[in-house]
């Protein structure tokens, strides 16, 4: 859990997918997250979570199902959605918080 503070707290996004390996939808979001990356680059940080691996943080930011999505700025969480979320959407809410910071 204490990682996971530091890893929240960079100014920078942290955008954080919490999946699960039987979870298809989660396999769905995996590409569009690389594709993602492959396109913002440095300007956030893109973290898998495991909620199997990681119940108890899960349980903690009331992941109820996934995948869940969730960007955190500073230490706050800024965003959040249930469900697959497209490459297009990610990058405009990671664009409008990294304008925020400037």
């Amino acid at each position: 859990m204490a990682n996971f503070k530091e890893l929240i707290n960079s100014e920078k996004p942290v955008l954080i997918d919490f999946y699960a390996d039987w979870c298809g939808p989660c396999k769905v979001q995996g590409p569009i997250l690389e594709q993602l990356k492959n396109k913002i680059g440095d300007s956030a940080t893109i973290v898998k979570i495991d909620v199997d691996r990681n119940q108890q943080l899960a349980g903690a930011l009331s992941v109820r199902s996934i995948p869940t999505l969730m960007i955190f700025q500073n230490g706050e969480k800024k965003w959040q959605k249930t469900g697959v979320a497209s490459a297009h959407e990610l990058e405009t809410t990671l664009a409008g918080l990294n304008k925020a910071t400037v």
